[in-house]
């Protein structure tokens, strides 16, 4: 085109848009058309919100006091089926010749949780639950247990009818019944079919994560039984089962598991009221709701911090407002506690001193409860509590209850385990402070050379394809860094004692010059802000002795790992060289053997077979020569390497907190139990 022609506009093509391009969703259609609005996706978080929306409702008949046993099955045919033995659903008419158990699974915002009595709190609130799995399924079957029968009611693409045993569908309201029952007892079975061109092909509902909801359903209905069963080709032959007795204790115990107690249980509870307008015959109207509280909580000898919280029945693992309401006192209760106590070790801090969020939870366990009628969750599927007058009560009853436990005034309180909890806190303050100036001078001058690495670093060409080799020492280090393959293997030495990371504070760790260097040569960082991405190796491969020292240096660094650097366990790339412990020399010839039994075991061979032979013991790796060292630990072709699991990381981990933690009775008990195995029994 020639400068200064204008371009011809291309005409804009206009579409009527009149009364008649107003779409009407009716009924069902506009969960099937939208049903990331009602589930939160397709995908398999989608799926398994549907198998939640009948479980909660089983759950409430439990917690409201009608409901003892709560059952779920995975059906082979891809179905899935819950059953209670609550009221069971209404069966009188509702609309016409329309039940009220048909009204359940067809009505969007249809059932007994709108505060008029049915349910004092429950974890529905919008009434779409029932009617929206019916919605994405392409057949459900209801049954209730009602009226000295057994009453069914069968969807077939959400239309109501019933279902013969030649499989022809019939459409029908009425119920039909099916078997006799004794007057007394009542319940409800829904067994439903997901339509499946709904959701992701990979959309799946994951056995285990139902296992782990159920388990902790169990601690929020003290005495309900709640029983899962997998009928799928290759799923458990017997059902589990879960209840417990003591609740939100017993979960607390259960989330601690053999992690050592700073201090006992702390129970808080309490109430409160707030007010909110509801619609009610058509205009709002103003209504007092009263909030329940009930919180269970205590520290651990740990660093990790745990906050389970829930609404009524219904898990809110994005928190809310009655979490934050509990994160806010608690800090407050904390920093009044310190404030009183005035420690030693804070004085020098200052301005410091203070306590924040990350202090105060630092080793916490707790679980929160909050229980109220109709509460507001931010989305259908409810993760996440949005009702504000919660964080306050909430708030006021962690308040005051702490402060009396702080005080010693409430039941279960003890100087001893207040005393431990408030050194705890300190002891992160000083942490945390002395690592941010630890942080904001990384790293130290004396330990990095000029391009920014450790000067004891012998480091290869290829990144991040490559491995790094963590050797005991510089006797190893030398053999190593002559026999690796420059290109892909890089050396670091640990010269020093590596800290222990089970025992030591966040600022012992970064002051320990071993770990510093560890970290800096991975260069992903370390704790919260590791970044498994940014790693420039591939693998870890921890060489050392295949003695008693030498497990003592991969405990400790694997037990550095493990806390500092997890996702390099998680996700398998740390391995152990398996050193030999014997070299067999036939003449020319020389085997290597990789521990007493293999020893024996090959020697009796010889003796049989009258070969001569001498044997080799090997102290360490430093006194392997670079051949020998070449072909038993570092050859691919040639050597053992043994892939390193969390599970190995947390044996290390527990060997550490046993026998070099701060608490002496598991150390003491560990001793006295073991003590004759040894030939030392203790008169104790």
């Amino acid at each position: 085109m020639a400068a200064g022609t204008k371009k011809p506009t291309k005409k804009r093509e206009t579409t009527s848009y009149d009364a008649d391009d107003i779409e009407v969703l009716e009924g069902l259609e506009a969960v099937r058309k939208r049903p990331g609005m009602y589930i939160g996706g397709t995908g398999s978080g989608g799926l398994t919100h549907l198998l939640w929306e009948i479980i909660d409702n089983s759950v409430d008949e439990a917690a409201a006091g009608h409901a003892k046993l709560v059952e779920v099955i995975f059906h082979s045919d891809g179905s899935y089926e819950i059953t209670d033995d609550g009221r069971g659903i209404p069966l009188e008419k509702k609309e016409g010749d329309v039940t009220a158990l048909e009204v359940v699974f067809t009505e969007l915002h249809a059932g007994g949780k709108f505060g008029n009595g049915a349910y004092g709190a429950s974890g529905g609130l919008h009434g779409v639950g029932a009617s929206v799995v019916n919605a994405l399924s392409t057949r459900m079957s209801v049954e209730v247990d009602r009226k000295s029968g057994t009453h069914r009611l069968d969807f077939k693409d959400q239309v109501a009818g019933h279902v013969t045993k030649n499989g022809r569908f019939t459409e029908s309201h009425s119920l039909k019944k099916v078997g006799k029952v004794p007057a007394t007892r009542t319940g409800t079975r829904v067994r439903f079919w997901p339509d499946r061109d709904i959701f992701d092909p990979e959309a799946v509902i994951d056995y285990e994560e139902v296992r782990e909801r159920l388990s902790q359903v169990c601690f929020l209905v003290p005495g309900l039984k709640i029983r899962l069963s997998d009928k799928r080709k290759g799923g458990k032959k017997t059902a589990e089962e879960f209840v417990s007795k003591g609740g939100l204790a017993d979960y607390v115990d259960f989330l601690s598991g053999e992690t050592p107690p700073v201090t006992g249980l702390v129970r808080l509870t309490g109430q409160g009221e707030f007010s909110e307008k509801v619609p009610v015959d058509g205009k709002l109207k103003e209504v007092i709701r009263e909030c329940h509280v009930d919180i269970a909580l205590r520290w651990v000898h740990s660093y990790e911090s745990k906050i389970v919280s829930f609404v009524n029945t219904i898990p809110t693992p994005d928190g809310g407002t009655h979490v934050a309401g509990f994160e806010r006192s608690l800090t407050a209760a904390v920093n009044q506690a310190i404030s009183a106590a005035d420690p030693r070790k804070l004085r020098k801090l200052k301005d410091d001193a203070k306590a924040q969020k990350e202090d105060a939870q630092e080793g916490l366990i707790a679980v929160v409860r909050a229980v109220f009628p109709e509460p507001q969750f931010r989305g259908q599927t409810k993760r996440e509590l949005g009702t504000p007058e919660a964080q306050k009560i909430i708030g006021a009853v962690t308040r005051d209850g702490l402060k009396e436990w702080f005080d010693g005034t409430a039941k279960g309180s003890k100087k001893i385990h207040v005393k431990a909890i408030l050194d705890k806190v300190a002891d992160a303050v000083v942490n945390r402070v002395s690592t941010k100036q630890a942080l904001d001078n990384r790293r130290k001058a004396a330990q990095l050379g000029n391009n920014g690495l450790p000067d004891k670093l012998s480091d290869c060409r290829v990144h991040p394809d490559g491995e790094l080799l963590i050797v005991e020492g510089d006797s190893a280090a030398g053999p190593a860094k002559r026999a690796r393959d420059s290109a892909w293997q890089a050396v670091l030495p640990l010269r020093g004692k590596v800290v222990n990371a089970g025992k030591g504070t966040k600022k012992a760790v970064l002051d320990n010059a071993e770990a510093t260097a560890l970290f800096t040569a991975v260069g992903a960082g370390s704790g919260a802000e590791f970044d498994l991405d940014a790693r420039r190796y591939d693998r870890l491969v921890l060489l050392a002795d295949a003695d008693v020292d030498g497990s003592h240096i991969r405990c400790l660094v694997l037990t550095l790992i493990y806390h500092y650097m997890a996702p390099l366990l998680e996700n398998g790339h740390v391995y152990a060289a398996q050193p030999p412990t014997h070299a067999l020399v036939l003449g020319q010839d020389k085997e290597f053997v990789y521990s007493q039994s293999d020893l024996d075991q090959r020697t009796s061979d010889l003796d049989k077979k009258g070969r001569r032979y001498r044997i080799t013991r090997f102290k360490g790796l430093g006194e392997m020569d670079d051949d020998e060292l070449l072909e038993t630990t570092l050859d691919p072709e040639t050597r053992v390497l043994r892939r390193i699991t969390v599970d190995d990381a947390k044996k290390a981990k527990k060997a550490f907190e046993v026998m070099m933690g701060a608490p002496v009775e598991p150390r003491k008990d560990f001793i006295v139990r073991h003590s004759k195995e040894y030939g030392h029994a203790l008169d104790v």
